[in-house]
């Protein structure tokens, strides 16, 4: 499938600000620490790249449901996944969680 020239490039900047959006409103809402990753982090983005970023937050809800948080409160304007950790599983997996350990030291930070 053929790539048009300059999607890519707008949906970029529409990434980039919806980021710059969540690090300004989020720690409000209890976000601790928050990165980029996924394709954006890896500067790899094409017209239907999403937003991913992983959130450290105190949360009683299940891990599966963490993100509808943010969908809620934050009502994002491009496709964005919400990957969040409570400080005590950021602490307890940082080490062996791939997801966990690549945000915290090859994502983008956004928060904290």
């Amino acid at each position: 499938m053929p790539m048009m020239f300059g999607f890519a490039d707008h949906r970029r900047q529409l990434l980039e600000e919806e980021a710059r959006r969540f690090a300004s409103e989020a720690p409000p809402f209890g976000a601790r620490l928050a990165w980029i990753v996924g394709d954006l982090a890896r500067g790899n983005v094409s017209p239907d790249t999403e937003l991913e970023l992983v959130i450290v937050q105190e949360t009683d809800e299940p891990f599966q449901r963490r993100g509808e948080f943010w969908e809620a409160h934050l009502r994002p304007q491009v496709g964005t996944r919400y990957l969040v950790y409570t400080p005590a599983e950021a602490d307890a997996y940082a080490e062996v969680d791939p997801l966990l350990r690549g945000a915290m030291t090859d994502g983008e930070p956004l928060v904290g």
